[in-house]
Formats: structure tokens, C-alpha cells, sequence
């Protein structure tokens, strides 16, 4: 049995310097267009509160993309092929990897989450049910930066990174992200790629619901950000003053999640404040929607080629691998 390598080197231990997360924040919520990057929805309840949006009947991308994993895991695998170091961006609870472990047979797992807590707890479940898989779990903020240490092999890397989740960045902020993903690979004509979920453009309601379901999980999930920015930069914020607001922008082709003031506030932290007024908005999240054609052109732009999909029946979404080339 290969020992866990929970002891991480100290620039593993958390997802950023905790000064350049302030300052990352502080920039965002006084900007004229006051936003909360995605990424800080992830503290432990954060993190638990999205698992309870997977089972939720609105939110299709999951099981969705659960089904396509189920029929066409096999094919996945043969393109892939045996023996990959499989990182797992945005690991959460290592399920959807895990899943994958049978066919894929990875030398290696190396699952990587911003919430360190969270994901120092599944990689312990995870290593006890699969004691012949060497894993190295790393907390780090991969938005911005991929530095993977010595004991990742280059050769033979396979990127996971499931869920629509490249859906959280613009075309621009997509691109530079997969050209990153394309330098941590090795060279053309050695094996190396990525395996994408890729959320599809579908009509208004379907995509509003998922966002914004009856029971308001999402709602709570999306609320909860205020309170680990209070944490990160000893704000008061008080959910109770604030509620979620998502839509669809067809022209953008994006969900859209907003928190809204119900009332005029001013909102403190240390060294600085800002007024709210009722209707005012933070921006907490962008979804980008994909269409097949686009999916192509970007994975082509970014430098990867051989791209192969798979689909569900509705075409609802699409599970991607490329190659680096």
C-alpha cells in the first residue's frame, strides 16, 4: 500500500496566499460591477451544500453526464488508454473520478480542490477502498496558476475536469486556462490530454431551473459565499439582507447568479466598506453554455486536436478528450 500524502509541502496547504486573497476580494466587491469569484463558494459547507445540488431533480448536469460516463465509459478508457496520471481538477468529493478508476486504470491520482479540509476528507475514503492507486492530493487555487510538484509524472498526464465547470470562465479566461492545461502536458506525440464535461446550450427554463430550484439549495449555496468572505476578509456581511437572482442570457449564451440587496446597506470589513443600495447586485457566477461546433474550434485554439464527444440521448451534454498536439 502506497502511504497518503496528506502532509503537503507548505505551498499546498491552502488554495492561495491569504493576502492575495483579500486583495483578490476587495478588488472584486468595489469595482463599479461588485463581484465574488466562484472559486470562494468552496469552504467545507459550501463544498457539502453543492453535493446536495447534484441530487437535486432541476440540476440535469450530473446525472446527465453520469449517464454518458455509464454507456461510453469503456470507449472513454480506449482512448485514453491504461496507466494515465489522472488529474482531477475541482475534485470535491473524488466521485466522479473514482468512477472512472475501473476502466482508466490510472498509475497515479492526484486530485486538486481549493478546499483543502474537504478534500484532505474524501482522499482518505478514497485511498482506503482503492489501497493500490497511489494518490497526492493538492489544495490549490488551479484558476490562476498549475504548478504541479516533482512527484506528478509529466508522461502520460490525463486532465479531468468534469462537471461544465470550464463553463465558469469567459471565451478568453477558457482559452488561457486549457493553454495552461496544453504546457503541463507532455510534447506532441507523447501521450498527454484532457477529458471535459461540457454543458450544451438548451432552452430558457430547463437552464433557469437547474439554477434556481424550488427547494433553494442553490439559493443557500449561493448565500453561503458571505459568510466565507466574512471569513477571508472579517466583513459583515449578513445573508439575510441579500437574496439569489439567476438567469439566462441568451446572447451570451450563460447562466448568470447574482446576489441581490434587499434593502440599502453599507457592508464593512477591515480597513474598508462599501454602500449597497436594495437592487443592487454582486456577481458571484457566470455558466457558459457550449455548442458542438465551439467546442471544437476552442480545444483546437488552446492546442489540442483528435477531439472525440459522447452524448447523451437529448444532447444535452457532452463528455470531451482531446489530445495534446
Amino acid at each position: 500500500m502506497v502511504p497518503l500524502a496528506l502532509s503537503l509541502p507548505s505551498r499546498w496547504e491552502s488554495p492561495s496566499d491569504d493576502e492575495l486573497a483579500r486583495s483578490e476580494l476587495i478588488s472584486a466587491l468595489t469595482a463599479p460591477q461588485a463581484s465574488i469569484s466562484p472559486k470562494y463558494f468552496y469552504d467545507p459547507l459550501g463544498s457539502k451544500l453543492f453535493e446536495a445540488i447534484c441530487g437535486l431533480d432541476e440540476y440535469y448536469p450530473t446525472r446527465t453526464e453520469a449517464c454518458i460516463f455509464a454507456a461510453y465509459r469503456d470507449e472513454m478508457a480506449a482512448a485514453v488508454g491504461p496507466g494515465a496520471v489522472l488529474i482531477d481538477l475541482g475534485a470535491g468529493n473524488c466521485a466522479k473520478a473514482a468512477g472512472l478508476f475501473e476502466v482508466l486504470q490510472p498509475r497515479q491520482y492526484v486530485p486538486v480542490d481549493i478546499s483543502a479540509e474537504f478534500l484532505q476528507q474524501s482522499v482518505q475514503g478514497l485511498q482506503r477502498r482503492f489501497p493500490g492507486i497511489p494518490m497526492q492530493p493538492l489544495a490549490m487555487d488551479f484558476s490562476t496558476t498549475l504548478e504541479l510538484p516533482a512527484s506528478v509524472p509529466r508522461q502520460h498526464r490525463l486532465f479531468f475536469y468534469p462537471g461544465s465547470s470550464l463553463g465558469n470562465f469567459d471565451r478568453h479566461q477558457a482559452l488561457a486556462f486549457l493553454r495552461r492545461l496544453r504546457a503541463a502536458l507532455p510534447p506532441a506525440g507523447e501521450r498527454g490530454g484532457i477529458l471535459l464535461g461540457l454543458d450544451l446550450v438548451k432552452s430558457d427554463s430547463v437552464l433557469e431551473a437547474a439554477y434556481d430550484d424550488a427547494l433553494g439549495v442553490t439559493a443557500a449555496f449561493n448565500l453561503n459565499v458571505l459568510n466565507h468572505v466574512n471569513r477571508l476578509l472579517q466583513a459583515d456581511f449578513n445573508a439575510r439582507d441579500w437574496r439569489h437572482v439567476a438567469f439566462y442570457d441568451d446572447t451570451e449564451q450563460r447562466v448568470e447568479m447574482h446576489l441581490e440587496a434587499r434593502r440599502d446597506l453599507i457592508v464593512r470589513w477591515a480597513g474598508g466598506r462599501r454602500t449597497f443600495l436594495q437592487g443592487e447586485r454582486i456577481h458571484t457566477e457566470n455558466s457558459h453554455k457550449f455548442s458542438e461546433q465551439g467546442i471544437g474550434a476552442l480545444l483546437q485554439e488552446a492546442g489540442f486536436g483528435q477531439c472525440r464527444m459522447w452524448f447523451d440521448a437529448r444532447r444535452w451534454f457532452a463528455v470531451c478528450h482531446a489530445q495534446a498536439c
